[in-house]
């Protein structure tokens, strides 16, 4: 069964930091590129950050704040989240792709999604 899952979202105040986690399953991990996307309420799904081997790409609202990275011997991508702003509330989700892009539609298969919501 394909299946990405991710984890560590939650409610953090402002200048906080969180770490997300998306295990995967079922499917090849290491040789793909891997990344976060979020979508807040009444918005449309943005890129937040994507990995493949050791080169990385973030949206510019999140560079300097977020890391993104991986670990292949788990089938795991974090994504740490520092300096937390409330515009950063969305449910973040990963996903996979079989090349490195920042497009949605490069990316085949999605987790089911995991809640951060920063407070004042």
């Amino acid at each position: 069964q394909v299946q990405l899952v991710e984890s560590g979202g939650g409610l953090v105040q402002a200048g906080g930091s969180l770490r997300l986690s998306c295990v995967a399953s079922g499917l090849s991990f290491s040789s793909y590129a891997m990344g976060w996307f979020r979508q807040a309420p009444g918005k449309e799904r943005e890129f937040v950050a994507a990995m493949m081997y050791s080169g990385t790409r973030y949206a510019d609202s999140v560079k300097d704040r977020f890391t993104i990275s991986r670990d292949n011997a788990k089938n795991t991508v974090y994504l740490q989240m520092n300096s937390l702003k409330p515009e950063d509330t969305a449910v973040y989700y990963c996903a996979r792709s079989p090349y490195m892009s920042d497009r949605r539609d490069a990316f085949s298969v999605w987790g089911q999604g995991t809640q951060v919501t920063v407070s004042l």
